[in-house]
């Protein structure tokens, strides 16, 4: 099967083309990042990332969203104050029923969120009664080797 001599003109073209391609892209795409350094968009999206964006720049609920989402102040957040209400809303929009699974998911990542920062706040009390209780547990063997002599 020949192509004949419009059809090789027309190859040629083509490999011609990308080779262009092949040699200029990465040449602009250097020469972006070396702008994009320049510029700080780099440590900007470094600092979005870092915030909890995604690529595509949506970010993690913020702790206020989430306690509003599950009707919760930050006092009554505990453990089990979360899953009540995670229960009551998540059921209430089950989407068989006539829900929404758009209100479903904001659920879901409200107690997802207040989840961890129950437990970033429990560690962080355990950090601080394990300090004390470390010093009031050596103060305890302290006077017991005193009653014992």
């Amino acid at each position: 099967m020949a192509l004949g001599p419009l059809g090789k003109i027309i190859a040629q073209g083509v490999v011609a083309g990308i080779a262009v391609l092949a040699r200029a892209l990465p040449a602009a795409y250097a020469q972006a990042l070396n702008n994009a350094k320049k510029s700080g968009a780099d440590k900007a999206a470094s600092e979005a990332a870092r915030k909890g964006a995604s690529f595509l720049g949506k970010s993690r609920m913020a702790k206020d969203e989430a306690l509003m989402v599950l009707n919760l102040t930050e006092g009554e957040a505990t453990a089990e104050a979360i899953q009540k209400q995670y229960d009551r809303y998540f059921e209430a929009n089950v989407v068989d029923k006539g829900g929404s699974f758009y209100l479903q998911s904001k659920i879901y990542r409200a107690k997802e969120l207040l989840d961890d920062y129950v437990q970033e706040k429990n560690a962080e009390n355990l950090k601080q009664k394990g300090g004390k209780e470390e010093m009031s547990v050596d103060g305890d063997k302290e006077d017991k080797k005193s009653h014992d002599k």
